[in-house]
């Protein structure tokens, strides 16, 4: 594990700064990180989606713009599980239905919607058949990703999971599984880390949501052979500020804080047990390695093996990319 002390955004409002963490971006309609890595890199799998998203507790203020396609191609949009018992709906067929009923179907409708396409050029035609026969492997494929039967004692309890139950920590054990298959890249959100208040009795409780189910995916992902080839990134849209915000209450928080905050980076290449940058000595300012938002971006990037300034794509008229015109690679974080 490494650690960035020094990360700085631009944007002190939810929604905005969610939208610049995860787009680069402070305003809707640009593509996340999960859609440029899954446009430079493609998928490995056959049978899932190359971006999936899994949410716990408080939903992103900035909802599904943080895991967008933006301009890009439909196919790239971060498909979101449920955070329920069954995370994905309709996985069997209705009573009558056989499977060679559904595949005739499914072509059936793949072929009129490729007589379609070819008279309109509508990219979305293509990704609506492409999702339809995604969801048909999917029917195979996901009763086996979310029953965790097959998942021994010890490591539940690592976890703390108990699969019955929605949690954060049911959302990383399947991140590992869904790794394990090939799902090109997993985001996790999980809130509410806004304590204004309550300072106290909020924060414990998330950091006992949270901490069980990190720690045991990285070492889980240790212990079999992909922590190496997989980064896990934990971050925040901000920071909160080092001095005490007391409302009128009477009850202490703390305030939004984008001049320097913390993220940790596990596995990937990272260089292990480094911590970057420095700040005051009352944690307000970086003093030593600030780190902004589009660095953070492009030594991600470079870390899976793509160039931050040659993954663009042309949309109205210019090359935009994810880092937009900034962002340096973070040498000092490589292995």
């Amino acid at each position: 594990m490494a650690i960035v002390q020094t990360v700085k955004t631009e944007e002190t409002v939810h929604p905005f700064a969610e939208m610049m963490f995860n787009t680069g971006y402070r305003e809707y309609g640009k593509p996340s990180v999960g859609a440029w890595v899954s446009y430079g890199l493609g998928s490995e799998s056959q049978d899932f989606p190359a971006y999936i998203v899994l949410q716990s507790g408080m939903r992103p203020r900035g909802k599904i713009a943080n895991f967008s396609n933006g301009f890009l191609p439909p196919s790239y949009q971060g498909v979101p599980f449920r955070d329920a018992a069954e995370p994905v709906l309709n996985l069997h067929n209705p009573q009558g239905v056989s499977e060679a009923h559904q595949r005739e179907l499914v072509e059936t409708v793949g072929k009129l919607n490729t007589i379609r396409e070819r008279e309109l050029g509508d990219a979305q035609i293509t990704a609506r058949t492409n999702a339809y026969e995604l969801a048909f492997r999917m029917q195979r494929a996901a009763p086996g990703l979310i029953n965790l039967n097959d998942e021994s004692a010890t490591t539940l309890a690592r976890y703390g999971v108990d699969p019955a139950r929605p949690s954060f920590a049911r959302n990383c054990l399947l991140a590992r599984r869904l790794v394990e298959r090939g799902v090109r890249f997993v985001q996790l959100f999980h809130g509410d880390w806004d304590h204004h208040e309550n300072l106290a009795g909020r924060l414990p409780d998330l950091c006992q949501q949270v901490d069980q189910g990190c720690a045991a995916l990285i070492l889980d992902l240790k212990e079999r052979g992909l922590l190496d080839e997989t980064l896990v990134i934990w971050a925040g849209e901000f920071g909160r500020t080092s001095v005490a915000q007391k409302q009128q209450s009477g009850q202490t928080g703390r305030d939004h804080h984008i001049e320097a905050f913390p993220v940790w980076m596990a596995g990937g290449g990272v260089r292990p047990g480094y911590t970057l940058g420095e700040t005051d000595e009352l944690g307000v300012y970086a003093i030593k390695d600030p780190v902004h938002v589009h660095d953070l971006h492009a030594t991600i990037l470079h870390l899976l093996g793509l160039d931050h300034k040659q993954l663009t794509y042309r949309f109205q008229g210019r090359d935009f990319r994810l880092t937009d015109v900034y962002g340096n690679v973070m040498d000092q974080l490589l292995a």
